[in-house]
């Protein structure tokens, strides 16, 4: 059986994420609605939560996120501390 790992949910990480998606001039709908031509299952409340630290993400939809976007992965967990 197939387990889905998911990231814990962070209020940096997803201030990350937020930060990002703004530096592209991307709105949360226009950043989901990629997401979903990719597969993702990933809504714009659901990314909304993810951005509030209150979702936990799915590592694959991270990758996504960090193709859309084109930053490393990296980019999303800076200033994540221990």
């Amino acid at each position: 059986m197939h387990k889905e790992q998911r990231i814990r949910k962070n209020p940096t990480l997803g201030s990350n994420i937020r930060k990002i998606r703004n530096d592209r001039d991307l709105t949360q709908e226009q950043l989901a609605a990629r997401l979903q031509l990719y597969g993702s299952e990933i809504s714009r409340s659901i990314l909304s939560q993810i951005e509030c630290g209150t979702y936990n993400v799915r590592a694959a939809d991270l990758v996504l996120m960090s193709k859309i976007l084109k930053v490393e992965i990296a980019a999303f967990f800076e200033g994540l501390g221990p």
